[in-house]
């Protein structure tokens, strides 16, 4: 088994398309064609992950966090990010990493977080808009159906629960070709009227090069017509932060024990709210401040992140704002990872990382 074989999987659970502009995901140590001696998952990527890794005869390093994120000009051993590429290089580990494109994804982070807490009812908190593409294209009548399934195979017409969904009208195409041309039907120099087709399938942007691909290897025509345009729509199985409800309505006191006992939180801040029972609750991993307008709108009555500041306390005048830590709302995080490669790998060694990560010490 190859890396390659690991990160594919990887990025069919977290495409990397969906991550955020600033972050760094994928493979940041390594190449994509070593062959895998192991798998070692975690949330960071220390020195210490490096040294169990070597432990354990594990190669290739899952993190969630990347511990590349900004520009490196040296490789001296001068803090902790140099010290960690350093060994991971010299003993040929590589390192992969996740992160906001995990955050994105439908079963990532935020998902979990909603898991543990026991939310049912579960939707992405602030799903993605304007990502869902549409491909229209002109086909023959009669090789509409050939066209379709090559499509279906590449991805297209899947959305949600849903499979090989397309639509069609009815039409009439003409054409020309010129000297240097090939047609498929009529003849060079000559105006041809065809039946055709107004073949429509949606798609998922990190889909759309291979989907490209099967429908000009599969279309009988030399030059394709064809558009592609971005739909405005929101996509509820892509986007930020998860919200659902409890089983049972709690007492704000029962709720704010509870999140501590799930999350292992050291402390937990909330705001002054005026909230006296939750039922309705959002939650998004790490720094998640940006998000509290979107739970108040969405009628959360408690909002679960991390890294909030003074300031953002304010808010939460309508809503309890809870905030249980970075590490702590992340935490999951490795868990999910190791199932999603343990299920996909049955016969191969994924190890969970034993080394405790969390920068924060709490007395």
């Amino acid at each position: 088994m190859k890396i390659k074989d690991v990160t594919n999987h990887l990025e069919l659970l977290a495409p990397l398309q969906y991550a955020q502009d600033f972050d760094n995901v994928g493979l940041l140590v390594g190449d994509h064609f070593t062959k895998v001696t192991g798998v070692l998952v975690t949330l960071d990527c220390l020195e210490a992950v490096v040294d169990e890794a070597i432990a354990s005869n594990c190669n290739l390093i899952v993190a969630f966090h990347p511990i590349i994120f900004s520009g490196l000009k040296h490789l001296r051993t001068t803090d902790y990010v140099r010290r960690t590429l350093v060994k991971a290089i010299k003993n040929d580990i590589a390192i992969y990493a996740t992160h906001t494109a995990l955050d994105m994804a439908y079963k990532g982070v935020s998902h979990r977080m909603a898991k543990e807490l026991g939310l049912v009812n579960v939707v992405t908190l602030i799903p993605e808009r304007r990502l869902i593409k549409k491909l229209s294209v002109h086909v023959p009548k009669n090789k509409v159906d050939y066209l379709k399934e090559s499509l279906f195979m590449a991805g297209a017409g899947k959305l949600a629960n849903y499979s090989e969904c397309s639509f069609s009208i009815n039409g009439e195409g003409t054409f020309k070709g010129n000297e240097q041309s090939k047609p498929t039907i009529g003849t060079v120099g000559t105006r041809e009227t065809v039946e055709e087709k107004l073949l429509e399938v949606t798609f998922l942007p990190h889909l759309e090069d291979q989907i490209v691909q099967a429908m000009k290897e599969k279309h009988p025509y030399e030059e394709v017509s064809y558009a592609i345009q971005t739909i405005e729509n929101a996509y509820d199985r892509i986007g930020m932060g998860a919200i659902g409800e409890l089983e049972s309505t709690m007492p704000v006191e029962e709720f704010l024990k509870r999140i501590k006992l799930v999350f292992k939180s050291g402390i937990v801040r909330s705001s002054l709210s005026r909230k006296r029972t939750i039922n309705k609750v959002a939650v998004l991993g790490g720094s998640g401040a940006f998000a509290i307008k979107s739970a108040l709108q969405a009628g959360a009555d408690a909002y679960v992140t991390a890294d909030l500041k003074y300031h953002d306390f304010f808010q939460g005048e309508d809503i309890l704002l809870c905030d249980i830590g970075h590490y702590e709302s992340e935490q999951f995080t490795k868990n999910l990872l190791h199932e999603y490669l343990s299920e996909k790998f049955s016969n191969f060694a994924i190890l969970c990382a034993q080394t405790q990560t969390n920068p924060v010490n709490y007395i």
